[in-house]
């Protein structure tokens, strides 16, 4: 496949230790929610457009995860759950995290992809590309 480069920069597909995967840059926000969801609504028509399923990477590094901002997410997830086999999450702080699951439940949020949570974005890459995730 041919590389390109999404809406927010990120290179598609990202070549890691013998691997593919989509780095999804949602960091550097820090209180600019709309912005944040905007972006993240251009990655989402991106992702559907390339029709090519990859592991993915999300950055939220300095970016302020309020409630809205963390349902968007899901639901943008959700609706992209046939084009990402597994999913990393890098920069969510510890109360983040929490309330990420705690939203999930309370709006039934499922997500059938498996989902790790990290701190450091080498350990989320090599996750991500150390499985076949292609069946």
């Amino acid at each position: 496949m041919r590389t390109k480069q999404s809406p927010g920069g990120s290179i598609f597909p990202y070549y890691f230790k013998y691997g593919e995967l989509f780095g999804m840059h949602l960091g550097s926000f820090f209180e600019d929610g709309a912005a944040m969801i905007k972006r993240m609504q251009a990655e989402e028509e991106f992702i559907r457009t390339e029709n090519y399923p990859l592991p993915l990477w999300i950055d939220f590094y300095q970016t302020k995860l309020t409630d809205e901002v963390l349902v968007e997410f899901s639901k943008s997830m959700l609706r992209l759950q046939a084009y990402i086999p597994k999913l990393a999450i890098v920069g969510c702080s510890l109360r983040a995290k929490w309330r990420f699951r705690k939203l999930a439940r309370k709006n039934g949020f499922s997500f059938p992809m498996p989902l790790r949570f990290f701190s450091d974005p080498e350990q989320a890459k090599t996750w991500l590309v150390s499985e076949d995730y292609r069946g």
